[in-house]
């Protein structure tokens, strides 16, 4: 059983990262490729992406030896829908020389593997976008949120974002010298912290900076919420706690009140040591107070164990897990 070499990738916006395990836990390549999501870069470019981090994965592996594959992909539904893209993806993985199977999964779900092996469960994710799904037997089940950033997205990045922005627009509006957090968003717009004489010209500047970007642009302004909220800063700490309050509602949609199943929290902002994850952690334990809590960890590995389970010799998946998917410190 030790032989049998399992393969994980795990498919985001900005990297492609995939794994080569063996059954023991045995690591035996990495590799690491550009942004691989189709939706956002073409399928044939993302594929492209997939075999270069295939190829640093098994590097030093006879592909014959790995006998399945799981891809982790935000919007596998819709790869699976476009004869064209799953095509691409497949040719990758030929060309990478794999003949086994390969099944390919939501991100949610993997982040959610990430984390636990318990089957049935909640994963909440905040990064740059907001979702929380219900897992169910290992599948997705009930999602909530996951609207995109005009319609939803409460408590993610570009929310922190949008809303450190009207926070600093309404000060200018009054007239009030901006604070903390205000000051270095109106630097990091446009370049200095300095009001006009007129503090309507200033508005209107910080209003043409920020709709000539692209809209998710307002996302990079989240780590300044973050950073402010550490010092102190009040009105930081206010936002990071009003998103922690829709990121627990998003997931309270979908998530039975009294559950005492586990919670894994996802993304940037909620894997890190950061005051936003303590808020949430403070507002989930309220809510579900018999509830493990836990932190989201290698998307890759775990998209391996999503592979390994079906495997015959694999009799206890629950036991493979921390040998494939170590716990987070």
């Amino acid at each position: 059983m030790s032989d049998t070499v399992v393969v994980g990738l795990d498919v985001g916006g900005t990297s492609t990262r995939a794994v080569a395990l063996t059954l023991a836990g045995e690591r035996l390549g990495t590799g690491r490729g550009s942004g691989g999501n189709p939706t956002s870069h073409g399928a044939e470019r993302a594929a492209g992406e997939l075999l270069t981090a295939l190829r640093g994965a098994l590097s030093g592996v006879d592909p014959a030896r790995v006998r399945a594959g799981t891809i982790g992909l935000a919007g596998a539904g819709r790869l699976l829908a476009d004869p064209a893209g799953k095509a691409a993806f497949d040719r990758a993985w030929r060309d990478a020389g794999l003949r086994c199977p390969c099944t390919v999964h939501g991100d949610a779900l993997v982040a959610y593997a990430s984390g636990t092996a318990s089957p049935d469960g909640t994963v909440l994710i905040a990064g740059t976008g907001a979702i929380a799904a219900q897992v169910s037997d290992l599948r997705l089940d009930r999602v909530a949120d996951g609207h995109g950033w005009l319609l939803g997205d409460a408590g993610s990045g570009f929310w922190l974002g949008r809303e450190a922005v009207r926070r600093l627009l309404a000060d200018l509006d009054s007239a009030q010298t901006p604070g903390t957090l205000a000051a270095q968003v109106l630097t990091e717009l446009v370049g200095s912290d300095r009001v006009a004489a007129r503090p309507r010209d200033t508005v209107d500047t910080v209003v043409q900076v920020v709709t000539r970007r692209p809209p998710v642009e307002l996302a990079r302004l989240a780590p300044l919420v973050v950073v402010a909220a550490a010092a102190g800063d009040p009105v930081a700490t206010g936002l990071l706690d009003e998103a922690a309050g829709h990121l627990a509602e998003s997931a309270g949609r979908i998530r039975p009140p009294g559950a005492v199943d586990p919670v894994v929290l996802g993304g940037g902002l909620l894997t890190g040591d950061t005051p936003l994850a303590a808020a949430v952690r403070v507002e989930l334990g309220r809510r579900w107070p018999d509830a493990p809590l836990r932190a989201a960890g290698d998307g890759a590995a775990a998209a391996a164990w999503l592979a390994a389970r079906d495997l015959p010799e694999v009799t206890d998946p629950a036991a493979l897990h921390p040998l494939l998917v170590p716990p987070t410190t």
